[in-house]
C-alpha cells in the first residue's frame, strides 16, 4: 500500500527537480522516488562481483563467523 511522505524543499530543488522530471516524463513523486531507490541500489548493496570475493575469501569467512559466534554470546565491547 502506498504511503505519503512530506519532505522540505528549497525553491531551487524544487525547480530542480520538477525540470528533471518533466524531462524524463515522470510525476514529481515518481521521480522522487525512481531516484531514491535508483541511488540505494548503486550504493547501499553489494554487486554480484564484490559479493563472489566475499564468498571464495576463506580468511574473510571465518573472521565473519568467529565475529558472528562472539556477537551471539555478547563477547567484547560496543564501539561508538
Amino acid at each position: 500500500m502506498s504511503k505519503t511522505v512530506t519532505i522540505e524543499l528549497t525553491d531551487d530543488t524544487y525547480s530542480m527537480f520538477c525540470n528533471y522530471a518533466k524531462s524524463d516524463n515522470r510525476s514529481l513523486s515518481n521521480f522522487i522516488e525512481t531516484s531514491a531507490l535508483r541511488y540505494i541500489s548503486e550504493h547501499e548493496y553489494v554487486d554480484d562481483f564484490e559479493m563472489t570475493e566475499i564468498n571464495t575469501n576463506n580468511e574473510l569467512q571465518q573472521g565473519l563467523k568467529k565475529a558472528y559466534k562472539d556477537a551471539k554470546q555478547r563477547k567484547g565491547k560496543l564501539v561508538k
